[in-house]
This record gives C-alpha cells, sequence and structure tokens, in this order.
C-alpha cells in the first residue's frame, strides 16, 4: 500500500498564522489587563501578620525574626524587591519586584511571604456554599 503523502496548503499555512496570532494576542491582552498595581504590600511570617507598608513611599523595611533581622525589603518606584536574605539559597533575593496585585516574594527558609494587595482588599479569597 502506498503512503499518503499531503502537503500543506497556503490556506492551511494562512489559518494556523491567524490561530498563532489569536492566541498570542489573547495572553497579551490577559497579562496586561489581568491584574492592577496594587497600593501596599503586606508581610507575612509564619503565617501571622508583620505589617503592612505603602508601595508609593520609599523606604527600607527590616524583617527581624527573634532579635535578628533574617530579611530586608526594599520598596522603590512602586515596587517591592527583596534585597537581603540570611538564607542560603537567596532565591527570595534572585526574584523580580514585584508590584501587581497578588504578585509574591516568599524566603520558605525563613518563612517570609510579602504580598502586594489592593486599596480595596476583600475579607475572602473565595466563597463555597
Amino acid at each position: 500500500m502506498a503512503a499518503v503523502e499531503r502537503r500543506i496548503s497556503k490556506n492551511d499555512r494562512v489559518f494556523m498564522g491567524i490561530l498563532v496570532a489569536l492566541v498570542l494576542g489573547s495572553w497579551l491582552l490577559y497579562s496586561f489587563l489581568r491584574k492592577g498595581d496594587g497600593a501596599g504590600i503586606r508581610i507575612t511570617v509564619d503565617g501571622r501578620e508583620y505589617g503592612r507598608y505603602s508601595l508609593e513611599q520609599e523606604q527600607e523595611i527590616p524583617i527581624v525574626l527573634d532579635g535578628i533581622e533574617t530579611n530586608r525589603l526594599a520598596v522603590k518606584g512602586g515596587e517591592a524587591d527583596m534585597i537581603h536574605a540570611d538564607c542560603p539559597d537567596l532565591l527570595c533575593v534572585q526574584q523580580h519586584s514585584i508590584k501587581r496585585e497578588n504578585e509574591t516574594i516568599v524566603c520558605l527558609p525563613n518563612r517570609v511571604v510579602v504580598q502586594v494587595v489592593g486599596s480595596k482588599e476583600s475579607g475572602f479569597d473565595s466563597i463555597a456554599k
């Protein structure tokens, strides 16, 4: 039995190009419109709130646990960035700065979570029936 050879026609290429453009355009639109810039940050340590700070005020925030500064967060230009950590892997320092709602920086060894919050934060993550 002879093998069936199928070639991609010009119309198939145009269709695939339009499909790729639509998917890429939808993804870009979603990524830019999904979240607005946040109003502030909330820092939690070991699940307890450590503090809330504005993204509009430039400052460095030391995070102190048991009398030792474990992390230092810098707020500059409307963005928050972890600039110091005493943990061995320093993954939190290598994470990019955050400014959009719900973006986070996490330092697992020190149990520190920095999250961008909006100006109107509801008390619920979700509602279940």
